[in-house]
């Protein structure tokens, strides 16, 4: 009895450890499990770059500027801008890894240091211009970062350090007026995550159009045939993400917010 009592009890104590070691790896895999997804959300954020915001000397100035976009999915992120002037002969030198992005984004450059050069009146014959964009190959490129770029590369060229609460969206032309974009809400989104005060947009596009969906059924007899119907219905961006969204039409008037002229 006591043979068979002993045999037992090392039964228990064999499933309780089992027990114990299942109960670990199954905590130690939902640890993981949410590391994993909490440097998931992280990531969203782009936080890559890690280096001063703003320095400015006799010989160079560096700036960055927080730029809202779009990933593959259709979610607002925020990538960062690393423009820096030096003493030099003119060249415009570009730093981006996501081939994709830059792709999209080099007649946004060209574009963007002719205007800076026609508003700061500066031979840009004197200077290097160095870019840096931080955005993995999730973000989807375009023209919408030439404002952004523009008013960076004037801040540069002058010196200036631009307000880290307004950010702007938006594609430049020659003239330095700022044309249309996509996805406005999504990017109204990412600036008020990244702790934007100020979202800067191109004229006529403080307003969006969302797409909302309603199931309409009707009878026929015995039938009872149900569809899916969509009703555009038109949004204050700044109200519904909770952010003042102001309309510039171009750059200079887009200045006056993110260097501190604002009347």
């Amino acid at each position: 009895m006591k043979r068979g009592k002993g045999m037992e009890d090392r039964k228990k104590r064999i499933l309780n450890i089992a027990i114990i070691i299942l109960a670990i790896i199954i905590v130690s895999e939902l640890a993981l499990y949410f590391s994993m997804k909490q440097e998931t959300e992280k990531q969203k954020e782009i936080k890559y770059y890690h280096g001063p915001k703003f320095f400015s000397t006799e010989n160079a100035t560096l700036v960055t500027l927080k730029l809202p976009a779009v990933d593959s999915e259709g979610n607002g992120v925020t990538t960062t801008l690393v423009v820096e002037a030096v003493p030099g002969t003119g060249r415009t030198l570009v730093d981006i890894d996501n081939i994709l992005f830059w792709a999209d984004t080099q007649h946004s450059i060209r574009m963007a240091r002719l205007v800076a050069g026609n508003i700061t009146g500066k031979n840009l014959s004197h200077y290097d211009l160095v870019y840096s964009i931080h955005a993995p190959a999730s973000i989807i490129g375009g023209p919408s970062a030439g404002a952004a770029i523009t008013i960076a590369t004037i801040a540069a060229l002058e010196g200036k350090k631009p307000r880290d609460d307004v950010m702007i969206t938006g594609t430049i032309n020659h003239d330095g007026t700022i044309g249309p974009v996509s996805a406005i809400l999504e990017k109204a989104e990412a600036a008020k995550q990244a702790n934007a005060t100020i979202f800067l947009v191109p004229l006529l596009q403080s307003k969006d159009v969302v797409y909302e969906t309603s199931q309409h059924c009707e009878t026929f007899g015995n039938a009872r045939i149900c569809t899916t119907e969509t009703r555009p219905k038109k949004i204050s961006v700044g109200e519904k993400v909770g952010i003042e969204v102001i309309e510039v039409g171009d750059v200079r008037e887009a200045m006056q917010y993110f260097f501190g002229n604002r009347e």
